[in-house]
């Protein structure tokens, strides 16, 4: 299973953006699906993650203003991102939560204050 991001791109400090991640194939046993973000000089990490079942969670910093939804007829994922900051900064890369589970190329946010 390969994963496509697309989404990224410049914008400014509130505005907002969409991402979406779709999956080559149908990937079977649906698991969890993510978005995690790596930032210039920092650590992956976990930015939303959406169960099977719809249910979610969020890291704290975009908590109201990140939506992950996941639709598996499609195979895809997305993330909406409102009030978008400087801080949001990052490359994207949607991933299915499993052992060796795939990672999607990445897609760049770049928030301009």
């Amino acid at each position: 299973v390969q994963l496509q991001a697309s989404g990224g791109g410049l914008v400014q400090a509130g505005g907002s953006l969409r991402l979406s991640c779709a999956a080559s194939e149908t990937i079977s046993d649906p698991n969890a699906m993510a978005w995690y973000r790596q930032a210039p000089g920092k650590e992956r990490e976990l930015v939303a993650v959406i169960l099977s079942g719809g249910l979610t969670n969020y890291a704290d910093s975009v908590k109201g203003r990140f939506t992950i939804s996941r639709d598996d007829a499609k195979n895809t994922v997305d993330l909406q991102m409102n009030n978008l900051q400087p801080a949001d900064t990052a490359v994207y890369y949607c991933h299915v939560v499993s052992p060796g589970g795939p990672w999607g190329q990445g897609t760049l946010v770049t928030v301009s204050s």
